[in-house]
């Protein structure tokens, strides 16, 4: 059997384009290993209707969503390869087994590289986080700091203000920011702190101060981390799919690759924001551009 398409990943993207496709009465493969990215996130904010959601509920109602439509089939197992074979794509699982579908939605999403301080995993996901318009407002009116790219720290910096004043902008024993961007925090009583950073203290993945390398502490109850981001998979660049600037797969309106029958939503294609909301979107409309392309080939 040649199923309609394969979804790989069961994040917010993958759940919601199997939820289109299987409104659709299309033939599906969601392929999940149940590893998430957002396995250390607590709740999930932002999406209306289901603010403060846990991750894990958030999957379970979305399951039951989707086991109204029996053409929709889960499949708890690691893809291992993919291989275009003109007509149909190819799928191996790590248990060995083959599928083949007529087109791909990859919705692997991305994976983060964390900054090497000692003791940010204890915090990552708990008090220190990577979007303020996720996590902001519990963290709002607190003593934050912030640590970016020197190409983010100052519009990281002017976001997370909105949220507290109270604002540590870490350089890390790096020219991240210019001399006129120091000027303009300090004028607006944010404070900058240039030494790099040695690491974090606290218990309870709750932070309580950030140390530096000539051993001064200043205390924070939080902050905000930007990891480097890349593809949690690697099936785009071996498919030959374009990328964009910031390495997600490009894509048009309609979530299509480059790779004709391929295509890509929520963080593999569209890395900030990241947000459950926008993700769920993502799904929807490449979804929506599967079963469009397969009407016009069927026709």
């Amino acid at each position: 059997m040649i199923f309609d398409c394969a979804i790989i990943g069961g994040g917010p993207a993958g759940l919601n384009a199997a939820l289109v496709l299987g409104r659709s009465r299309r033939n599906v493969l969601l392929f999940d290993n149940n590893k998430p990215r957002n396995a250390v996130t607590q709740e999930s904010h932002g999406f209306i209707t289901r603010d403060g959601v846990k991750p894990g509920e958030f999957r379970e109602l979305a399951h039951k969503d989707i086991r109204k439509y029996p053409s929709v089939i889960f499949w708890r197992a690691k893809v291992t390869a993919v291989h275009n074979q003109a007509k149909f794509f190819e799928l191996q699982t790590e248990q060995g087994e083959i599928f083949q579908v007529k087109k791909l939605i990859l919705a692997t999403g991305l994976k983060e590289l964390l900054p090497e301080i000692e003791g940010i995993r204890e915090f990552y996901g708990k008090s220190l986080f990577s979007c303020p318009y996720c996590d902001g407002w519990e963290l709002k009116d607190k003593p934050l700091l912030i640590v970016a790219r020197s190409s983010q720290l100052y519009q990281g910096a002017r976001t997370v203000s909105n949220w507290s004043r109270d604002l540590l902008v870490c350089m890390d024993g790096k020219k991240r920011l210019t001399e006129e961007q120091q000027v303009r925090l300090k004028r607006n009583g944010i404070r900058v702190a240039k030494k790099k950073i040695a690491r974090f203290n606290g218990y309870n993945g709750q932070l309580t101060e950030i140390v530096f390398s000539d051993g001064t502490a200043i205390p924070r109850a939080g902050g905000f981390i930007t990891p480097n981001w890349v593809q949690a998979a690697p099936f785009a660049e071996q498919l030959g799919c374009k990328l964009n600037e910031r390495g997600g797969v490009k894509t048009d309106s309609y979530g299509r690759s480059s790779v004709k029958g391929v295509y890509a939503a929520g963080d593999t294609s569209v890395i900030s924001p990241s947000q459950v909301i926008i993700a769920a979107a993502e799904g929807s409309r490449a979804a929506i551009g599967v079963n469009m392309d397969l009407i016009r080939e069927e026709f």
